[in-house]
């Protein structure tokens, strides 16, 4: 996934995802997202001020390169194992979480990038005691 800095609209809250052989994808970000986000570009630009990457997301190596290469997802993964959290499961606790807070798969679409059967899927598991949809049934 290539984050760049022009993928990042703080003013409508979106996030435009590029994925190779695919349909670009925009993700709406909520308020904690949209704070971090802030936060982290504010870290950015206080560390490497001149920074020439294009990317959203860099690493100490990474800003100096006048090549703009991504932060490596080695360092992404690193980050996540030193405090013991796999970053897959994560993502998948944050899906789950947002599920049981809105009980909306149009909203877990959009906010997460998920397919619509992904979508029901957490939020049948967030949400047991309403049972199976009877259009699907």
């Amino acid at each position: 996934m290539h984050l760049l800095l022009q993928d990042l609209d703080r003013t409508r809250g979106r996030l435009r995802i590029r994925r190779q052989g695919r349909m670009t994808h925009i993700v709406y970000l909520d308020d904690l997202t949209s704070e971090l986000a802030t936060a982290w570009l504010r870290e950015r630009y206080q560390r490497w001020p001149r920074s020439p990457n294009p990317h959203l997301l860099v690493s100490r190596v990474s800003a100096a390169d006048e090549v703009g290469p991504m932060m490596s997802t080695e360092v992404i993964k690193t980050v996540f194992e030193r405090i013991g959290i796999p970053s897959g499961k994560l993502r998948q606790d944050r899906i789950y979480d947002e599920a049981r807070h809105t009980a909306d798969p149009v909203h877990l679409m959009r906010l997460f990038g998920v397919g619509k059967t992904t979508a029901m899927k957490y939020v049948m598991a967030a949400h047991p005691d309403r049972g199976a949809d009877p259009i699907q049934a």
